[in-house]
């Protein structure tokens, strides 16, 4: 039923040998020891010293204290996990946050599992590189919905209302009331918070971070819906914008209906790039041509949306999980091996690799789900993108998805019910940043990268008043930390010397 939700853009996702999830820090869950309550103003927020603590080596962690409603700062508090890498070298040049995308994605997570792979050595000796969980998400007061039992029910069941003829009014009304109930239970067990994790207000957080860590402009390595955040917070904040790279780029313009078009193309065509680098190789399970082998595809998912899978733990492949697997290997071309198990298993009836990739996804571990991201997730999109529920409208655009990507689309369609009964109305808007007077600001953008597509990069270097676009002509989601040298190399001078090139250098 909410089959469209996963193609809207979450952090990318970096497979490893068997499939593991990223590390957590040692004190993720659990509160740390807060420092003094902070006057009721934002002033005061920003004037906090945080408790450092090792949770992890070289790793430090700390909470702090954030507003629940910016609007009213001497009202209730929320508390926000933060975690520090010190600069390994002599020359620091300040702090260097970094967000990993999501939304609903741990920074806390991104810093302990692969800080490495975030950032460069040199970034690491010259900056303290800090992140942190975004209010709702993980360690940070959270978002909270589901049980783990619940959580699988609802990923991993059967749809109640694939009896209905989908799009139909009585279909519309069904998926409405299953969002209501789910929003209900977020609403009970996380009470006023689930009306302010928006990113709006995320960006309010950041500016108070930047301010505790004593910079007096910030500095900030944003991927994927990390890119959103440090658009809307330069323009919000010119005045204060350091050195800003955004990689791999969202379109603060486009609506969840042209989110969602734009990444099922995307995942459409990264798909297409599989079979035809599969194909000829030793256990492609495809034959013929592109074209054909993107038909077995889809018949792999008409067998499956038909007849879903049950696998040996009781749990169903559902063609929405299916999709989910697809989609997870096609973030790094260096996971589309995992396509070839998966092809070949799901036509015999085996859903194992099926369930591995939808887990690693959903970030679930024998069993348990390390995070908060899925409801995080659901929570953010809500607040920040306005709803167009006309039955019409989502027919329309459903019917365009499926003729636009024939393979995925038509399982891709009414992304309008996937907040239809949320008890919260969405607070954000969709307009277009300009960060007037800002410092230059760095756009990376991948020409393959399947979820946030390359013209959201070009759109949005466009429409910053100082936005610079670096090209990387290439497959999988982002540019930065895949090795690739003239990307390190460009990105690093920027952010260590504050160097823009001249032109776009078109890495590949």
């Amino acid at each position: 039923m909410l089959a469209a939700a996963c193609a809207v853009v979450l952090a990318g996702c970096s497979l490893l040998p068997g499939l593991g999830t990223q590390a957590q820090p040692e004190q993720r869950s659990g509160s740390l020891p807060l420092p003094a309550k902070p006057a009721g103003t934002v002033e005061g927020f920003g004037a906090q010293q945080p408790k450092w603590q090792s949770c992890g080596k070289s790793l430090e962690c700390a909470d702090v204290y954030a507003p629940l409603d910016w609007a009213k700062p001497g009202g209730e508090r929320i508390t926000l996990r933060l975690i520090k890498h010190r600069a390994t070298g002599g020359d620091r040049l300040g702090t260097l946050f970094l967000n990993p995308g999501g939304p609903g994605a741990s920074g806390v997570g991104q810093i302990t599992g692969n800080l490495q792979g975030a950032t460069s050595d040199a970034l690491r000796a010259q900056y303290d590189i800090v992140s942190w969980d975004p209010r709702g998400v993980s360690a940070s007061s959270p978002v909270r919905c589901l049980t783990d039992r619940e959580t699988d029910e609802r990923l991993y069941g059967l749809d109640p209302e694939a009896d209905l003829p989908e799009g139909s009014d009585e279909w519309i009304a069904a998926a409405n009331a299953e969002v209501r109930k789910y929003g209900e239970a977020c609403q009970k067990r996380t009470g006023a918070l689930l009306g302010h994790v928006d990113t709006g207000s995320t960006i309010q957080d950041l500016d108070m971070l930047r301010a505790i860590v004593g910079d007096p402009k910030l500095n900030y390595l944003g991927y994927s819906y990390g890119t959103y955040i440090g658009a809307r917070y330069a323009d919000r904040y010119p005045e204060k914008v350091g050195r800003l790279v955004l990689d791999g780029a969202m379109d603060p313009t486009a609506s969840l209906a042209e989110v969602v078009y734009a990444q099922t193309l995307g995942f459409e065509a990264s798909l297409r790039a599989y079979v035809s680098d599969c194909l000829g190789t030793r256990g492609c399970p495809f034959t013929g041509g592109v074209d054909a082998g993107m038909r077995q595809i889809g018949r792999v998912l008409q067998q499956v949306d038909e007849k879903p899978l049950k696998g040996a733990d009781g749990r169903w492949v559902t063609v929405g999980t299916l999709i989910t697997a697809i989609i997870t290997p096609l973030y790094s071309q260096e996971s589309w091996p995992y396509l070839n198990d998966l092809f070949t298993q799901v036509p015999q009836g085996d859903a194992t690799v099926a369930l591995q990739l939808a887990d690693f996804y959903n970030d679930r571990v024998d069993g348990k789900y390390q995070s908060n991201s899925s409801d995080a997730f659901s929570a953010i999109n809500c607040l920040d993108y306005p709803r167009d529920q006309d039955p019409a409208t989502m027919r329309r655009e459903a019917a365009e998805l499926a003729a636009a990507a024939p393979t995925i689309g038509k399982y891709q369609g009414y992304s309008g019910v996937s907040c239809g009964g949320w008890p919260f109305e969405p607070v954000g808007d969709r307009s277009a940043v300009r960060a007037a007077g800002a410092a230059p600001i760095m756009v990376v953008g991948t020409t393959g990268d399947p979820a946030t597509p390359y013209r959201w990069a070009q759109s949005l270097a466009k429409q910053l008043e100082s936005g610079t676009l670096v090209t990387f002509t290439g497959e999988g989601h982002t540019a930065y930390g895949t090795g690739n040298a003239c990307i390190t190399r460009t990105v690093d001078d920027y952010l260590l010397r504050g160097r823009v090139p001249s032109s776009d250098p078109r890495c590949s």
